[in-house]
């Protein structure tokens, strides 16, 4: 065994890497998003896979210990994509429909190449027991920078939404954008019109509603969908917790 296959690294090890261990990495990633579009997620290799980045599989596997670290890989880097499309529209928008609207139309742009990928990827990731599940442990780093995204597109807006409700959008704009990238990977629209339509529309609506949020005569049911948003939050907890312990 060479020397870099002794120490296998996940996806989230990429700090640290020379310029040409980078190169490698992402010759990999792109090898396996190759494959699994050209074979299928289950039936591509990480033996094909290293064959396809003319790397050895020792090397690919220190890169990425497995498919799924792949998938991950794909995860963060789709999300570094995404982020750098936005730099432009975060420091100099600041109407707040007008923000998230093009915020979620770079997700759509940045990640149209992989639309048919996508779409193979959502036979294993929507089961909820997989890896691969934008919701699962294993996607949490990605999830994490991504709900952050949604923070900075409420912190630079024209919009205060009460502080209540402003620590819990982050995490529902994201859920939102989670629907918004499922509507997308089964619209087979040109140019994905319909996905371009759908968020110049619920964009308008959902900017709408956040800032009739201080509306007094809203506020109550401000809190009763925090106040469920709150038991569902605990559900979720205490099934993590009893699924840890088995």
């Amino acid at each position: 065994m060479n020397l870099e296959s002794a120490s296998p690294t996940g996806f989230e090890a990429t700090s640290g890497l020379t310029q040409k261990g980078e190169q490698t990495r992402a010759r990999i990633l792109e090898a396996a998003l190759f494959l699994f579009m050209e074979r299928g997620y289950d039936r591509a290799t990480m033996r094909e896979i290293a064959r396809q980045a003319g790397v050895s599989l020792g090397n690919a596997y220190y890169y990425f210990r497995s498919k799924e670290h792949l998938i991950q890989g794909y995860y963060a880097q789709s999300h570094q994509d995404h982020l750098q499309a936005c730099r432009d529209i975060l420091e100099h928008e600041k109407n707040l429909e007008d923000r998230l609207r093009k915020v979620l139309e770079a997700k759509i742009v940045t990640s149209e190449p992989y639309h048919q990928f996508a779409g193979a990827l959502f036979k294993t990731a929507a089961d909820p027991s997989s890896p691969l599940s934008p919701f699962s442990p294993e996607s949490q780093p990605t999830r994490s920078q991504a709900t952050q995204l949604m923070a900075q597109v409420l912190d630079g807006s024209d919009v205060n939404a009460p502080d209540d409700l402003a620590a819990e959008l982050p995490k529902l704009l994201w859920l939102y954008l989670m629907g918004v990238i499922l509507f997308w990977i089964h619209d087979r629209s040109p140019g994905c019109a319909r996905t371009f339509l759908l968020i110049e529309h619920t964009s308008r609506l959902v900017a709408k509603l956040i800032r009739l949020a201080r509306n007094p005569l809203l506020r109550p049911l401000t809190h009763r969908t925090l106040e469920m948003l709150r038991d569902f939050q605990a559900d979720d907890r205490r099934l993590t917790d009893s699924q840890d312990s088995l």
